[in-house]
């Protein structure tokens, strides 16, 4: 299995960089030239395999909006800055179509879209033009909120069907189960994020990569006690080993060093699984 020309033979890491000074995690901000250089530089060498670039906070339980020609040009700030540094494919983590178009021209590589190509009609239509791969999220109105996962995998298959009526082939998706995103009054959304992460491998139906982002999420926080973002390594960490034993195929992680070994273990170990 590839997924924008790189291999998952094993799972493979995803590293965020954010240009959003709304953003959840303050550690992952970078906002001048020379530190978002130097970080991208960093974390492929502690070995991404991929950067992810968000100019505008998706946090659901944030106020994160501004304007689209400020997301726009942060986007293409932060991409043309750092696409000449790193040659692992960058990702656009956007829910606006036109967003998403003038990072690709900046050198962006794949579509990463938590409205899983819901939020902007156009969004799939921009995918199919420059020939990128998505990243699709589980995005919806929760109806049943005893049944976690079969609401992801609902979800998701609304998605899929967005992508290929618009000419997206199969082999150019991956799938993300919205770690953070579903956010139901009952059971508490760390309840709903730990059953999706523990009955992960039921997204093997679909036959394509899964990408799961668990770094330093408020649901980590709620189980641990630990309020602050920047105690909540250790929580990720362990989050991200069962995510990995469940299936999960890229890991995307504000922490490349320290996830790419708990990735490790999780992988090597489960080889020997009875």
């Amino acid at each position: 299995m590839k997924f924008a020309g790189v291999s998952l033979d094993e799972p493979k890491i995803m590293g965020v960089i954010n240009i959003s000074p709304e953003s959840f995690y303050k550690g992952s901000v970078r906002q001048n030239e020379e530190e978002l250089i130097e970080t991208a530089v960093q974390m492929v060498k502690e070995g991404a395999s991929f950067i992810d670039i968000g100019a505008k906070s998706t946090a659901p339980y944030l106020e994160t909006q501004i304007p689209v020609e400020e997301e726009i040009r942060r986007a293409v700030w932060a991409i043309s800055t750092i696409r000449e540094h790193v040659k692992v494919p960058i990702s656009i983590d956007t829910t606006n179509a036109k967003v998403a178009e003038e990072a690709i021209k900046a050198g962006a590589d794949i579509i990463n879209d938590v409205t899983g190509l819901k939020g902007d009609s156009r969004m799939a239509e921009v995918a199919r033009e420059y020939n990128v791969p998505v990243i699709v999220c589980a995005h919806k109105e929760v109806k049943n909120f005893t049944d976690p996962v079969h609401e992801v995998i609902d979800a998701l298959e609304e998605s899929l069907q967005i992508a290929y009526k618009n000419g997206i082939e199969k082999e150019r998706i991956a799938i993300d189960p919205a770690i953070g995103f579903l956010r139901p009054k009952y059971p508490p959304w760390y309840e709903w994020d730990s059953k999706v992460i523990a009955n992960l491998n039921l997204l093997k139906v679909f036959g394509l990569p899964i990408l799961v982002g668990v770094s330093r999420k408020s649901f980590i926080g709620a189980i641990t006690g630990r309020k602050d973002p920047l105690e909540r390594l250790a929580g990720s960490l362990s989050a991200t080993a069962i995510a990995v034993w469940n299936g999960a195929n890229i890991v995307r992680t504000h922490d490349v060093k320290e996830t790419l070994d708990a990735v490790k273990m999780a992988n090597f170990i489960k080889k020997f699984r009875g």
